[in-house]
């Protein structure tokens, strides 16, 4: 007996904790209507997802977001958006990092105290948005993972992690949407290794050499 099979028996042998048709009835007329609910947000979050790729592909900005490792169909036109197509509305890549809330908020009371802590008044979408992408990003991308365990390996939980490596992809981006470039992550990493990164020396591979 298949893992249905099962659950429709045990469905079937169940006892009813009530019987009392006042209860019931309307019960079933709210499942149903749910159920239609459910049949008509799922046509239209196809719709909204048809319209997204449509506008997505034919953005003149589309080529740079789908450069960067993982973004995908899902996470890319959700970049885009973030950023926008107004090159004047971020003066530098601090400016996205406040905006979106990756960037902490750091409070001093007197000269020796003070308190790092997440920003509280942020678009939440957006954030979400870069935090997901950094998120992905480690599938697709070596010295993103390195960067990650590099953080742990620091005593910083996952979230704080990860986060911290949203807030080194938004660098990263603002170059290229302020330059109007793809990423490329052969330049990227042979310019980790003239900075001297620490990262370089962790990677699994050797560095490709930029063309």
């Amino acid at each position: 007996m298949d893992v249905i099979e099962k659950r429709l028996h045990s469905i079937a042998s169940m006892i009813p904790l009530c019987r009392d048709p006042a209860l019931i009835e309307p019960a079933i007329i709210q499942v149903k209507m749910l159920a239609r609910q459910l049949l008509q947000l799922g046509i239209a979050l196809k719709e909204y997802d048809f319209r997204i790729e449509q506008l997505f592909t034919q953005h003149k900005d589309a080529s740079i977001w789908e450069s960067f490792p993982g973004a995908g169909p899902t996470l890319a036109p959700r970049l885009c958006c973030a950023f926008g197509n107004e090159r004047s509305r971020y003066q530098s890549a601090l400016a996205i990092q406040q905006y979106s809330g990756i960037a902490p908020v750091i409070e001093r009371s007197g000269k020796n105290q003070h308190w790092v802590h997440r920003r509280w008044g942020r678009p939440h979408f957006v954030h979400q948005s870069f935090f997901e992408y950094a998120s992905q990003s480690l599938l697709h991308c070596s010295w993103a993972k390195v960067f990650i365990q590099d953080q742990i390996a620091r005593g910083k939980a996952y979230p704080t992690a990860v986060r911290a490596l949203a807030f080194k992809w938004q660098r990263i981006m603002f170059v290229c949407w302020r330059d109007r470039l793809p990423y490329n992550e052969t330049i990227y990493l042979n310019s980790l290794k003239r900075r001297g990164s620490h990262l370089t020396s962790k990677l699994n591979h050797d560095l490709p050499k930029a063309a």
